[in-house]
């Protein structure tokens, strides 16, 4: 069964052409109306394309169609579009906590104050924040850095030591990586 979910809002004309192919389309469509407006669970996962003729207000993933009538397969790749820049922006943000880290512009945000992160101290926060436990410095040097060897370097400390100090001159977070006797963690 599909998950991505196409949500016609007034527009019994694309409803009822839709139907007619919808073996042949990737798409649960789901019909609604200022009447009945749809519970807040189908918009959780984010994987949904709402279709409109007109901008609706506090609803984002929108694809306003206006310009009527349009090509069946020229509909259909604007559908495609929609749900692959849809994918794409879901995996290029992760939420840790409170903030959100765009992963293609290496920024970090809390409200409105934004963080300029290098590329290092992005995978450094994405490896942390993907394990479970406690990681070791030898463990980050070698997955972060590549390191393999058993020199004495104090390359992870010192980049950890920079960006809990960013993080804690832009946000006031002194607890966003924190240090366990057996490694960084971030919670």
């Amino acid at each position: 069964m599909n998950n991505k979910k196409l949500l016609i809002y007034e527009f019994n004309e694309l409803v009822k052409i839709l139907a007619e192919i919808k073996d042949q389309i990737d798409y649960d469509i789901i019909e609604f109306n200022q009447s009945n407006l749809l519970s807040k669970e189908l918009f959780n996962d984010n994987n949904y394309l709402i279709i409109t003729k007109n901008k609706l207000s506090n609803y984002k993933n929108q694809l306003i169609l206006k310009s009527l009538p349009i090509k069946l397969i020229k509909l259909i790749e604007k559908l495609n579009i929609a749900f692959l820049k849809l994918k794409y922006n879901q995996q290029s943000e992760i939420y840790i906590r409170n903030y959100k880290i765009n992963l293609n512009s290496r920024e970090m945000f809390f409200l409105k104050t934004k963080l300029k992160l290098t590329e290092k101290e992005t995978n450094i926060i994405i490896y942390l924040f993907n394990s479970d436990k406690p990681v070791k410095i030898d463990i980050l040097q070698s997955e972060v850095w590549g390191y393999q060897s058993k020199l004495e370097t104090h390359t992870v400390e010192t980049h950890i030591y920079r960006l809990r100090k960013k993080i804690l001159d832009t946000f006031s977070d002194n607890e966003f990586i924190i240090s366990k006797k057996n490694g960084y963690q971030i919670k």
